[in-house]
């Protein structure tokens, strides 16, 4: 009995920590989105700003 509560135990463990990685990806995923967005936005502002002078 014991030995599936440590094959359990460790299970439990490599799903967390692949919960934990996945996540701290999607946040830099995440960031790098916005952050391009952020930037072609302002492109798109300044053109437009120049397209109307």
């Amino acid at each position: 009995m014991l030995e599936y509560s440590d094959k359990i135990h460790n299970k439990i463990g490599n799903v967390g920590r692949a919960g934990i990685v996945l996540g701290i990806v999607l946040i830099i995923v995440g960031i790098t989105i916005g952050t391009i967005s952020i930037v072609f936005g302002a492109n798109a502002l300044s053109a437009n700003k120049h397209l109307i002078d």
